[in-house]
């Protein structure tokens, strides 16, 4: 039995502390919760399986148990690593997955389509308007700067991506700011 637990579809703090909440709400003996992964103290039986799905599963994540989607949801987090580490943003997506996985960006990437029904390069170009969201709302970067940020090479490269992926340009998506979903109210 692992001690170790996957869980999809984890991407910050927040998501951290509403497993967290789950695992305690299931009754389950933890070490550390980190982003899509739980260290247990303990294997869990089946009766604690069931109740940590049924905890999950509200809250949009599910635990992973097949060796291929673990390999797809460590990708999506290097992929977010990719996007989110200002000072590794400048690393070829696919450096920084074979770095990270330990395995080929084409074995990866064919895995990855096959779940997901998208590439990683799509799933990348959605995770960088993500992170673009977060860094307008914030309100004190210019859209160069931004740029520069998330590793697009100038705002206006940056404004035509937006745009194809929300289909507003930044200075729309501004002007609505529309409210960000708390994890806490699920």
């Amino acid at each position: 039995m692992k001690k170790t637990v996957i869980i999809s579809n984890m991407v910050c703090r927040h998501c951290v502390s509403a497993v967290e909440g789950a695992l305690q709400r299931a009754g389950i003996a933890f070490d550390a919760v980190e982003i899509g992964k739980v260290y247990l103290k303990r294997p869990m039986s089946e009766v604690e399986t069931k109740a940590l799905d049924a905890e999950l599963a509200p809250l949009g994540f599910r635990r992973i148990d097949s060796d291929e989607d673990a390999i797809v949801e460590a990708a999506k987090r290097a992929v977010m690593h990719h996007v989110r580490d200002e000072a590794e943003c400048r690393l070829k997506l696919s450096a920084c997955i074979e770095s990270q996985l330990g395995m080929s960006y084409a074995a990866v990437s064919r895995l990855f389509s096959q779940h997901e029904g998208r590439t990683i390069e799509k799933y990348h170009q959605a995770q960088k308007v993500e992170r673009v969201k977060e860094l307008l709302q914030q309100g004190h970067r210019s859209l160069d700067e931004i740029a520069d940020i998330v590793g697009y090479s100038s705002g206006a490269h940056l404004s035509r991506r937006f745009k194809e992926v929300t289909g507003m340009t930044p200075t729309e998506y501004i002007k609505l700011q529309p409210p960000r979903i708390s994890l806490d109210k699920i």
